[in-house]
Order: structure tokens, then sequence, then C-alpha cells
């Protein structure tokens, strides 16, 4: 054995450990509440959907929800939107176009409400992953025994009201024979919005909190093709460069 066989297999147990981490506790987020996450669709550059999803959120979750990282001014360069149009439309708190998104419930009241002020949402897509949100989106079930009136599958007995019940309509759980555990979730009176249309609200409403959680992303994404196109240039130049130095060389 050389001296460097020894390190390279402990280089490569400790790859496979880290692997079979990240995907053990991916698989463990996934089934968070028994419940199998379907895939939100997040796409940062889909314009009109981060506006739906703004709108959505300004109409049904700033009453509870803050987003404190986050500046209606900077929603509205990055959203292509107008300090008029956020203002008129987005904004419904009183505050100021430079100041951030915080909600105005009294965080007293919160707790005697809720049992706990509601948090703040800037990064709950960085913290759970967009495929958590959107499954718990479309996870709620009325239940008369919670506090609230609902529950959900993804996180079980949350302490939060359905807010987009009227969009979604009510659904029901059927329990497993013999069992608490429910087994699948049935719409029992519709909504305003088809199960089609209201999935796409939650798609778009996911796809603003990821926006929310991480506002770099966009310059990073539009930035992404320009340092392609750099990098594919400069190789074409090295690579002539080194054809010219090496062209004498036998």
């Amino acid at each position: 054995m050389t001296k460097w066989q020894l390190p390279m297999k402990h280089i490569l147990l400790s790859m496979t450990l880290a692997l079979g981490l990240l995907v053990g506790s991916t698989q463990a987020m996934a089934e968070e509440g028994g419940a199998a996450l379907p895939s939100a669709g997040v796409n940062l550059r889909d314009q009109a959907s981060l506006q739906r999803g703004a709108r959505l959120f300004f109409n049904y979750c700033v009453g509870c929800h803050s987003l404190k990282y986050q500046r209606y001014s900077r929603i509205a360069e990055d959203l292509g939107l107008t300090e008029k149009e956020v203002m008129e439309n987005l904004n419904f708190t009183g505050a100021k176009f430079g100041e951030p998104v915080i909600s105005h419930m009294p965080e007293e009241q919160a707790q005697q409400w809720f049992g706990k002020a509601p948090p703040d949402l800037s990064l709950e897509v960085r913290a759970k992953t967009a495929d958590w949100v959107f499954g718990y989106l479309n996870s709620f079930y009325v239940d008369p025994s919670r506090p609230v009136g609902w529950n959900n599958t993804v996180f079980p007995n949350a302490s939060m009201p359905f807010p987009l019940w009227e969009l979604q309509g009510i659904q029901t759980a059927v329990k497993k024979p013999g069992s608490e555990d429910v087994e699948k979730l049935e719409l029992s009176q519709p909504g305003r919005m088809t199960p089609e249309q209201y999935k796409q609200a939650a798609r778009d409403l996911t796809n603003f909190l990821a926006y929310v959680s991480e506002p770099a992303a966009l310059q990073r994404h539009a930035y992404g093709i320009w340092v392609i196109l750099f990098l594919a240039l400069f190789t074409l130049l090295a690579y002539a460069l080194k054809k010219e130095y090496w062209k004498d060389v036998h």
C-alpha cells in the first residue's frame, strides 16, 4: 500500500457517506408528515408567474406573514413593476416604497389567536424547499377537531388557517380503514378555481416565495449566459494561441 492509497480510501468513504446523508435528508424532508411531495416546478425566469405569485401573497398572506428581508422597491425592480403598480396593488400596510414588507398583525394578538406568531416567510423556501411549500399549499383539509378548523397532511396539526380555501375549495380527508391516518384528500366543495387553476396559483405563490428567499438568483440567471459565452470565446482564443505558440515545436 502506498502512502497515497489510505487517504484516497478515506476520501472515497467520506464522499459516499456525504452522498448517503444528502439523499437521506432529502427523503426525510420529502416524507415529512407522511405525504409525498409533488414538484413545484419553480421557474424564476417566468416573470408573469412571479407577478401572479406576488399578487396572491399580498392579497392572502401579508395580513399574517412578513417578508422582512424584502423591500417593496426591490420587488418592483426585479418583477418589472412600476412604483405606482406596487404601491397601489401590493402595498396594503401603508409602508413606504423603500421599506421592507412587514405584516401589521400585532404579535400579542397572534400569540392569542394561533398559539404563536406567524413566521416570517422570507427564507421559507430555502429552509424547507419549494416542493415542500407547494405540497403544503395543496394539502389543507377541513378538520373540526383543530382550533382553527383546518389540518394539513404535509405539516400535521399546523396552527395555520387556510387563507386560500375560497380559491381551492374545501378538501376533506379520507382515512385509512381502522386508522386515523389520512389516505387521500377529496374536494368536497369546489372553490372559485378549478383544481388545475388552483395548482397553478399555488405554483405561482411558491415561485414568488422562492424568488424572495434569494432575489440575487434572478441576477445570476441573467449573468449566467454571458459568463458561458465569455468562457466559450476565451476557450477558442486560448486554443488558437496554443496552436500559434506550438506550431514550430517538433
